[in-house]
């Protein structure tokens, strides 16, 4: 009976193992992209004044490739820190849809462990994490902590590597760093759109929130444009896919 308990136990640790390493394995192809952007962002930090451990703190603490760039940005035309705080929290507020969007596969889970999954969810590991959904139907926790922390981690590693190397890059935008982040959100949105075969649909949505985020950029500001444009695309979205 001991034995079987054994074997079952250690059936346990290797299913779970599995679980965080296919999470590890599903999260490289987003690694070199990664690379990239979190390079770049590194260099664009150290050209606005930020120290290595100023920018080794904001990825730990921060750790959002969009509002990096963002704080560099106003830190180095010297913004008052209010004004950044208030447009990086409004710039992340699209975390709430991402998170809302994940929850129902984690009902399960203590509100401690749904902290777990979320506090590393980033723009990426949303898209991974919902094409798994899409294919399997369910999203493992420990699958969803393996993608989460090797993303997280390789951000931090890419960022330092770009603050160590932004001593000698005074102009990023010379070598078209500050365009790493853009592409590589274009390219996930192409191939998203390309796994869902909705092409009619996502078009309809991509110009809904193109529009609408223009519209109120001009209006009000850009980061409040892309919070409206986001929840005014998903539900025109929405609506679409029913009526269609």
């Amino acid at each position: 009976m001991r034995e079987e308990n054994a074997q079952i136990h250690t059936h346990a640790v290797l299913h779970n193992e599995e679980g965080f390493l296919e999470g590890v394995k599903d999260c490289v192809p987003t690694l070199l992209g990664y690379l990239s952007i979190g390079f770049a962002a590194g260099v664009v930090e150290k050209t606005a004044g930020l120290s290595v451990m100023e920018i080794a703190l904001m990825c730990l603490l921060l750790y959002a490739g969009s509002a990096q760039f963002i704080a560099a940005g106003m830190i180095a035309a010297h913004t008052p820190s209010t004004a950044i705080v208030f447009t990086i929290f409004f710039v992340n507020l699209r975390h709430l849809l991402m998170s809302a969007a994940l929850s129902p596969y984690f009902r399960q889970l203590s509100p401690v462990r749904n902290i777990l999954v979320g506090c590393l969810l980033t723009d990426e590991t949303f898209g991974v994490a919902m094409n798994q959904a899409a294919a399997k139907q369910s999203i493992p926790e420990k699958w969803m902590h393996g993608l989460n922390v090797t993303a997280y981690l390789n951000w931090f590693l890419a960022n330092l590597a770009g603050a160590f190397f932004g001593q000698w890059i005074t102009d990023p935008e010379k070598y078209g760093l500050d365009f790493a982040l853009p592409a590589m959100f274009i390219g996930l949105l192409v191939l998203q759109m390309v796994s869902r075969s909705k092409l009619v649909v996502d078009v309809i949505v991509a110009l809904s929130a193109v529009i609408i985020a223009v519209a109120v950029s001009i209006a009000v500001s850009g980061s409040a444009g892309v919070i409206v444009a986001t929840v005014l695309g998903a539900t025109i979205g929405m609506v679409v896919e029913k009526w269609k």
